[in-house]
């Protein structure tokens, strides 16, 4: 997962983190509507998040959609799993504040992978976790989700994505309930990765027609 720029400007150029939905029923079928999705526009990384699924389930599906997003030079990475990422040869793994710790996650996974980390909307927890070497941080939910009940927790204030990016490197990733219609102000205020599920693979168009219209959206910010 890299940054992007506009040369002119050096505006930051956000960019599209898809999250698998919590369930494939059809592998194959799933793996080529994935391969039309990525081939529609820029799209920086794939986490699998598989729910209540077994480790067979789960390596199968690494198995089959990882060579997938490497031949579009998209990075994989595994949600909560860093034992199963090490093993797969995933890029990265992302763990959450019921997961396992980053510290743990760094130990199993190695220097060289990826290791993001879900912050709520704790700006002291993602500073310390930046300072500990995590690779990305994620805030959020900004929205309602259709994905994940996030019912007993208020919204996030985008404005933690602003204050993140004018102040700290380390890449912020915004999550939860993200739409085409709603991402703007996300985008606007700095968040470097837009993390989505329902909101690509749930459009009225299609996922490839979304990944299009969230490239739009993310072009015209920095034009």
């Amino acid at each position: 997962m890299t940054k992007t720029t506009n040369k002119e400007s050096e505006k930051i150029r956000c960019r599209l983190y898809l999250l698998t939905p919590p369930a494939i029923p059809d592998l194959t079928s799933f793996a080529r509507t994935l391969e039309e999705t990525l081939a529609a526009g820029d799209v920086a990384s794939v986490q699998l998040r598989l729910k209540g699924c077994d480790d067979g389930a789960i390596k199968g599906a690494v198995r089959a959609l990882m060579p997938i997003c490497h031949a579009k030079d998209v990075a994989f990475i595994l949600n909560d799993r860093p034992d199963l990422a090490k093993q797969l040869g995933c890029d990265g793994v992302h763990v959450g504040p019921e997961d396992a710790s980053y510290d743990e996650a760094r130990s199993i996974v190695g220097p060289d992978a990826m290791v993001g980390v879900t912050c709520r909307d704790s700006r002291h927890v993602a500073m310390d976790l930046a300072e500990d070497g995590a690779d990305y941080v994620a805030f959020g939910p900004f929205f309602a989700s259709s994905t994940k009940d996030v019912s007993d927790r208020e919204p996030v204030d985008p404005e933690i994505l602003e204050i993140w990016s004018t102040t700290i490197n380390v890449p912020c990733v915004a999550i939860g309930g993200i739409t085409v219609e709603n991402c703007e102000p996300l985008v606007a205020a700095g968040a470097d990765f837009l993390a989505v599920t329902n909101g690509v693979w749930g459009y009225k168009d299609g996922p490839a027609a979304a990944v299009k219209a969230f490239n739009a959206i993310f072009d015209k910010a920095v034009a």
